[in-house]
């Protein structure tokens, strides 16, 4: 599983857990984290590229998955919506 988050203070976060199904707990650990920053397209980036290295694993499994990329979009508009008082 690959997440972006939006954190206090405009700290865009990524995050991966794998097999979380098999956690103790569904609290976040900070070793979950991939990436905390300031700019967006930096977390986009990120969390892509972690989409496209679990895809590569999962082929080597002999699966096929398809799993679309994040967008700048689909983040910001839930954060507007919050922002502006209106319903995403």
């Amino acid at each position: 599983m690959v997440w972006i988050e939006r954190k206090a203070g405009a700290l865009w976060t990524v995050g991966r857990v794998v097999n979380p199904q098999l956690r103790n707990g569904k609290a976040t650990k900070a070793s979950d984290y991939l990436f905390e920053g300031y700019e967006l397209e930096d977390a986009l980036e990120q969390a892509n590229a972690a989409l496209e290295d679990d895809l590569t694993v999962i082929e080597g499994d002999g699966r096929s998955e398809h799993c679309r990329p994040f967008t700048r979009e689909e983040c910001l508009k839930p954060l507007e919506a919050w922002f502006f008082g209106r319903s995403a």
